[in-house]
């Protein structure tokens, strides 16, 4: 299996290169390693760096570390399992424990940092990550926090200011900030405790995602529901930041200009309920993603769409545009690779493929 990477690399997140932006995948390599030795198992993007946890338990950071861009750092040995990266801190799932790092402390000696913050965990514990034990861990101080008793949690996806739960009965919790329509409860209200979106009521969900100020969910039977911010139509909706770029593009009139601007009505910039996304071809989607301002998601046969944001190539496609609606990356079939994973996170997006069968 070979990780794809592409998006925003002005610090070297996304390894050696000239400029900022990386339009179309490239393979993720680990510095100085044998990729059939030692296999990449988890990606997860900051803004300014990206982690990568391998098969043998190590961890690699490469971007902005320790106070300077273009650096790499290898943590050996950790038997790391998962990570959570920001700005400020990262967040190290290990067999036993969790830790967090405050990221000034990071040298590229590798040097193991001192924890500002630990925890405990039963090596038993099947919960998925950033799920740990009774609650969840987040990149804030307390770094942890206990779920009501009668959340009964599978996946958890934390967006910029909001967070989305998947229950063990397929039913979506969110709270947090709302004023994007983030929350999905059809109003712009902040929520600080979990509440069903009532509006997927009956729908049993497997698959949640989070992004800057925008929500994303797949149903057991392979549809994808939006909600939240659609400014850079990372929703999927028809957006009127997008419509404007086109007609720029087009050089169209000015007296044509006028007559769209009365036709604001046909746009979405904001999204408070769940809305049902179609993919071309009726694809069925098995996983999603969510950046920023831009979106991923898998199909059941391996296929890759994505939309939104792309002013740093983060879409896959080979230029910079954005776009409004879920198009495929053409990349990956002539190669015979079939896209089995995605992560997004800022703006950049990470793919595992495999050889299609």
């Amino acid at each position: 299996m070979l990780w794809f990477g592409f998006g925003f690399r002005g610090f070297g997140q996304l390894g050696e290169g000239e400029g900022r932006t990386l339009p179309g995948p490239e393979p993720v390599q680990i510095r100085g390693s044998d990729p059939e030795q030692r296999k990449i198992l988890r990606a997860a993007p900051a803004w300014s760096y990206s982690a990568f946890v391998t098969d043998d338990g190590s961890l690699f950071l490469s971007g902005f570390v320790g106070g300077s861009p273009q650096q790499y750092l290898a943590l050996c040995g950790l038997d790391c399992q998962d990570v959570l990266s920001s700005e400020k801190y990262i967040i190290v799932l290990m067999k036993d424990r969790v830790e967090c790092w405050n990221t000034n402390s990071l040298h590229p000696d590798g040097t193991l940092p001192e924890p500002m913050w630990k925890m405990e965990v039963s090596p038993g514990d099947k919960s998925v990550f950033p799920l740990v034990g009774n609650g969840y861990v987040l990149l804030q101080p307390p770094f942890f926090r206990e779920l009501p008793v009668p959340v009964q949690a599978q996946r958890i996806a934390l967006g910029n200011e909001h967070i989305v739960l998947l229950t063990s009965d397929g039913k979506i919790m969110t709270w947090g900030a709302g004023r994007h329509g983030q929350l999905g409860h059809g109003d712009v209200e902040d929520v600080w405790e979990p509440r069903i979106v009532e509006a997927l009521h009956g729908i049993a969900m497997k698959e949640v995602a989070a992004g800057g100020w925008h929500s994303a969910s797949i149903s057991e039977s392979g549809d994808i529901y939006c909600w939240g911010w659609n400014e850079s139509g990372q929703l999927g909706l028809p957006s009127k930041t997008q419509a404007q770029e086109r007609m720029i593009l087009r050089d169209v009139s000015a007296e044509e200009d006028d007559e769209d601007d009365d036709e604001d009505s046909g746009y979405i910039a904001v999204q408070a309920f769940p809305a049902l996304i179609d993919l071309p071809q009726e694809s069925e989607a098995s996983t999603i993603s969510c950046g920023s301002r831009h979106t991923a998601a898998v199909t059941r046969s391996g296929e890759l769409y994505t939309w939104g944001w792309g002013r740093y190539g983060q879409l896959g496609h080979g230029d910079m545009k954005s776009l409004d609606h879920p198009t495929r990356v053409n990349f990956f079939p002539p190669k015979k690779l079939c896209v089995i994973d995605v992560i997004c996170r800022h703006w950049n997006t990470y793919v595992l493929c495999q050889d299609a069968k």
